[in-house]
């Protein structure tokens, strides 16, 4: 599999599916591509394409195998008490008003539904809407169907899981009430246009497998979505050197928030 092999693959997959792989680090993501094609049986790159654009449901597996799908609800919990005692409060006192929120890759839905769940805390349900993007249609087809494993609950406060899930076999189904409160769009994050006016945008565990000039990018698309005075929540090994560089300043470790 050589190199020129690779360069026309990742040309081919944006012309079919709109997705620019130079924008994925070259090294770890042709290793995984390679680990994805051997396993199904192509011997290259080449005879690797034609099967995605034959088969649909190859076509499927190869971009959820691209976007990492690996999620929890309250993911790093200490970082959702942050949230709920620091943040969220000084949102609402800067707005007096409803908050716009974005969870800007949302994968199969644990993240936008703990928000919904942890804003239940400030608002009624009725008053609470999240957007919730992802490039991967496939996972956020599994978020609208919303059941999780026992393991993805274990870090949710206990309370949350009484009111809002319903076990069925070794499962748990998240409550209508809570899904009304999430709206779903396909997005890719390098390439389309941003919500505005967003008050709290989470992009956590994504960043870190794009390349610098990927990363800058998005750190100009969050300033220019942003409210005055929003706040972009980075992931755990994500923090942002030298954030002023961005607009943007240290408001808690991994909470960043605009400067105007």
């Amino acid at each position: 599999m050589d190199m020129d092999k690779y360069e026309i693959f990742k040309k081919d997959v944006n012309r079919l599916i709109n997705i620019d792989l130079d924008y994925y680090k070259e090294k770890q993501m042709k290793r995984r591509i390679s680990s994805l094609l051997t396993r199904n049986n192509f011997k290259d790159f080449d005879d690797y394409f034609l099967g995605l654009k034959e088969d649909k449901l190859l076509l499927e597996q190869f971009i959820n195998y691209l976007t990492i799908n690996v999620s929890e609800f309250y993911r790093n919990p200490s970082q959702w008490t942050v949230l709920e005692n620091n943040i969220i409060p000084a949102l609402i006192d800067n707005n007096k008003r409803g908050l716009k929120i974005w969870s800007s890759a949302c994968s199969t839905g644990e993240e936008p539904y703990s928000l919904v769940m942890m804003l239940s805390n400030f608002f009624p349900l009725k008053d609470i809407k999240v957007l919730a993007t992802d490039i991967d249609e496939e996972a956020m087809n599994k978020a609208k169907v919303g059941l999780y494993s026992e393991k993805s609950l274990a870090n949710l406060p206990k309370g949350f899981k009484e009111k809002y899930f319903t076990r069925i076999e070794g499962s748990y189904k998240i409550s209508d009430e809570i899904k009304k409160c999430v709206e779903y769009k396909k997005m890719d994050l390098l390439k389309d246009r941003f919500p505005t006016n967003i008050d709290l945008i989470t992009c956590r565990n994504v960043m870190i497998y794009f390349t610098e000039e990927a990363k800058e990018l998005l750190y100009s698309k969050f300033y220019n979505s942003l409210n005055d005075k929003g706040i972009l929540f980075v992931g755990s090994t994500e923090q942002i050197i030298m954030p002023e560089k961005h607009k943007l300043k240290a408001a808690k470790t991994f909470f960043y928030e605009k400067i105007v």
